[in-house]
């Protein structure tokens, strides 16, 4: 792969006293990332070094740069968000380590709006120690959304071709009925559609929706937003996609329904990551849908007991990695195709020629 095909991918710091750093350390130790992207960690050297000390099988190298025009292409770059030292306490709830993740956050953003990055994973940050006057949101999803002031995202898990997205992210259980609307529904089901398509390469995806209340509101028994606001919405949206449900959310994914489909709307969190997480066994990505630029992240948090233990699996940031790339990848490839609809039709045609070939053997 050449130096142009390879993606320059921003990494985020997370928390200071988090998992995130040593996510990053453990990741970029296997060097056959550096020939799939090119690595800018928005972090210090100094909070490099203190992980890197408790993690002596690492095989981490970088070299460190204030300069994108400097940028080494076969190597780890560390970008130096700041110079100072800094109180590292692995396990604590700190505000410095709240404060400096939001300030890696913002530099990295400011570079993915400039276009000096292509792509953005993110480490863990903490809910509680990253509010401030300056930062008002309550993760890192509602933040892009202002950064990148787009009308609406989705939160999307994403394991392999299993894919969950969210009507409502961190809205506490007694208030998510009010945030349930036609439109909140239809928004997020056209980013849905959109993203299947030009950011996974689903020509025409099939998109199952999950109900509020249990048993999918038993028509009308058990709460009236399935009747009212939710089959209504499905019926809006079947005009411009392949929209089935609402479906019961606990009888769904006990009967393997999902597998059946490209991606699955839930209306809340834990009704859709409960199911992700138990499912993806450890693999998954969140994955901001709607943005005009890449951002995913793995499906854990901060970890704050294990931090600085040298225990974090680095499989769901591993596959946050490799998830931004290829999306990145599907995205260059959507933008060729509507640029040249005959090359799309060339490929069509050798993939039913394949499938003939198949099943002629």
């Amino acid at each position: 792969m050449s130096q142009q095909q390879r993606p320059v991918i921003g990494i985020t710091a997370g928390d200071l006293n988090g998992i995130g750093t040593e996510l990053i350390i453990k990741a970029f130790s296997d060097h056959r990332l550096l020939e799939l992207c090119t690595p800018i960690i928005f972090a210090s050297n100094k909070l490099i070094n203190f992980y890197r000390k408790s993690i002596p099988d690492a095989n981490f190298n970088y070299q460190s740069t204030k300069d994108f025009s400097r940028i080494a292409h076969k190597q780890v770059n560390i970008y130096n968000c700041w110079e100072e030292e800094l109180a590292i306490v692995p396990g604590q709830l700190t505000d410095i380590g709240g404060s400096y993740a939001v300030k890696s956050l913002t530099i990295a953003v400011e570079a993915l709006r400039d276009k000096k990055i292509q792509g953005l994973v993110t480490a863990p940050i903490h809910k509680k120690n990253t509010q401030s006057a300056n930062f008002n949101f309550t993760g890192h999803t509602p933040y892009l959304k202002h950064a990148f002031n787009v009308n609406d995202v989705l939160m999307l898990m994403v394991s392999d071709n299993f894919r969950v997205g969210l009507v409502t992210e961190h809205v506490p259980v007694k208030d998510i009925a009010k945030y349930i609307t036609r439109e909140a529904i239809l928004s997020k089901l056209n980013i849905l559609r959109d993203s299947l398509v030009k950011d996974f390469g689903i020509d025409k995806p099939r998109i199952a929706v999950l109900g509020l209340n249990p048993h999918a509101g038993d028509e009308g028994l058990i709460g009236k937003e399935e009747e009212e606001i939710i089959k209504p919405a499905i019926k809006d949206a079947k005009h411009n996609m392949l929209v089935f449900g609402p479906y019961s959310a606990d009888a769904f994914f006990a009967r393997n329904y999902h597998s059946r489909f490209d991606a699955v709307l839930a209306m809340y969190h834990d009704q859709g990551l409960i199911p992700f997480k138990s499912l993806a066994s450890g693999e998954g990505v969140n994955y901001t849908a709607g943005l005009p630029m890449v951002r995913t992240s793995p499906d854990h948090g901060t970890a704050f007991d294990i931090a600085g233990k040298n225990k974090a699996d680095a499989t769901s940031f591993l596959a946050s990695i490799y998830a931004c790339i290829d999306i990145i990848r599907n995205r260059q490839e959507y933008e060729e195709n509507r640029k040249n609809p005959l090359k799309k039709m060339g490929q069509v045609v050798l993939a039913n020629a394949e499938d003939e070939k198949i099943e002629e053997n």
